[in-house]
Order: C-alpha cells, then sequence, then structure tokens
C-alpha cells in the first residue's frame, strides 16, 4: 500500500505513541525522523503490531489524529486493551489510491485484523472483543443501548437555525434522562467499570461540548451534574487524552454542519 517512510537524522523527529502489549497503562515512545510527508499524508508506524487502522488526518496539524469520533472509539478500544497498533494517518481533502481500494466508500475508521480489512465501528468494536476478551469491555445488553440518543440530538440541535424548533429541548432531555441514569447507575454506563457503552458516547460528547461551545455558546447545564462528572471522567482517562482529536479540527470538522 503505502510506502514506508524513510528516515533522516538530519530532520526532526517525530514521535507516535503506541500501547504496550503488557496489561500496564504505560506507553512507550518511538521516534522517527522524516525525510518527508507524502502526500497523502499517510503517516505509518512500523512495528510487530498485527492490528492496523487507518484514521483520517488532522487538517490543521497534518501528522496528528483527525476529528472522526467512531475512529476514536476504536482507538480507545485498543488503548484500554492495552493492545499494540499501528496507524495510517489519511488526508481526507486528497484521499490516495490504496485507502479507497480499503475503503471504497473513502471513511474510517477501517482496521486489519488477522489480515482483513474491517469498517464500521461496532463491527470493529465486536470484533476485538471476542479477539481479545480480556480485560472485558462489553457493556450488558439491557445497558448498551444508554445515551445513544445524545448525539443525533447534538446534531439536530447544532444543524439547527430556528432557536424555537424544539432541537435543544430534545437535546436537554436526552441528557436528563443520562443524568437521571447516572444518578441510580454512575459513574459509568456500567457502574463502576468503563465499557464499550462509555467508549462509544465519550468522544461523540467531546464533539458535543466543543461545537455546541463555539457555534452555539452553549454548555452542559449545571442542572446536569452527573453527566458534567461523567464527562469529566471519560475525558481525564489516559486512553482518551491520547486518542482525542485537536478542537481546531472538531470546529472545523463541524461547520459544513453548521453552514450548509
Amino acid at each position: 500500500m503505502s510506502a514506508p517512510i524513510t528516515a533522516n537524522a538530519m530532520l526532526p523527529a517525530v514521535f507516535i505513541r503506541s500501547s504496550s502489549t503488557s496489561t500496564s497503562t504505560s506507553t512507550s515512545l518511538r521516534f522517527f525522523s522524516l525525510s518527508r510527508i507524502p502526500r497523502s499524508r499517510s503517516l505509518s508506524v512500523r512495528a510487530s503490531a498485527q492490528i492496523e487502522v487507518c484514521a483520517k488526518a488532522s487538517s490543521t496539524v497534518p501528522t496528528r489524529l483527525g476529528d472522526c469520533p467512531f475512529t476514536q472509539r476504536v482507538l480507545l478500544t485498543l488503548e484500554e486493551k492495552h493492545l499494540p497498533y499501528d496507524m495510517k494517518l489519511v488526508d481526507f481533502a486528497n484521499k490516495p489510491d490504496w485507502f479507497l481500494k480499503i475503503s471504497p466508500e473513502g471513511k474510517v475508521p477501517v482496521v486489519k485484523l488477522e489480515e482483513k480489512w474491517i469498517a464500521d465501528s461496532d463491527v470493529i468494536a465486536q470484533a476485538l472483543e471476542e479477539k481479545y476478551p480480556e480485560p472485558p469491555l462489553a457493556t450488558p445488553p439491557d445497558k448498551a443501548s444508554v445515551g445513544s440518543k445524545i448525539f443525533p440530538s447534538f446534531i439536530g440541535f447544532l444543524k439547527s437555525k430556528d432557536p424555537n424548533d424544539g432541537t435543544e429541548q430534545a437535546l436537554l432531555n436526552e441528557l436528563t434522562a443520562f443524568n437521571d441514569y447516572l444518578k441510580d447507575n454512575g459513574p459509568f454506563i456500567n457502574g463502576n467499570v468503563i465499557s464499550a457503552a462509555d467508549l462509544s458516547l465519550g468522544p461523540k460528547l467531546y464533539h458535543m461540548e466543543i461545537a455546541l461551545g463555539h457555534y452555539k455558546n452553549w454548555s452542559v447545564p449545571e442542572s446536569l451534574p452527573y453527566v458534567k462528572n461523567y464527562m469529566k471522567l471519560i475525558f481525564s482517562l489516559d486512553s482518551f487524552i491520547k486518542t482525542r482529536a485537536l478542537p481546531e479540527d472538531v470546529i472545523a470538522g463541524w461547520r459544513p454542519k453548521v453552514m450548509g
């Protein structure tokens, strides 16, 4: 697919963090001196990992991860399971042919697992859980859909140009229901342990906070303390900090929805 990036000791080093294969949460740093960034902006990390992840590159800092919450969900799963992986960053403004062969629709995330490319974050998360069951991240079926309506409600409010169309209230209703759930069942969706549902919802709440703060000057109200605490917990995870998008990329990524 993409050619390896050649090293040149005269050029600045770029580092990428990758999970250790041990059960420790510590990470190792591997340094690379890059002779150039290919036009596709795909950055391939050469390691012993058998898992490869195609991810959107940042539009502001091409060597950093971009703003896809579904890709972050997959990366969070890999990080929380302490699985090593190689990541290829793809310039979405100029998608290379090798990527379009893997993902004809040009979408991410796409993960190579056991020599097979898999699309869709739901399918990927399930495949990883089945192949690497420890530590377990599966959410009990009766809790798997908790908070699932928050993201579409956020998008509806973000796109809205009429302050009286009810989209803000629809979002508040979903957040209030989630707040009530967490009050009785939290701090995470599955009680005291983090699970797949949190890894899916967390990146979406991160996008909600940044996009609505920027475009609507809106934030989760203080009357929903359990939601605010939940967001603080998720956003402070080492795995989340390591895989989150830059705020400016989140803002740029949602601009077409707002302007369109």
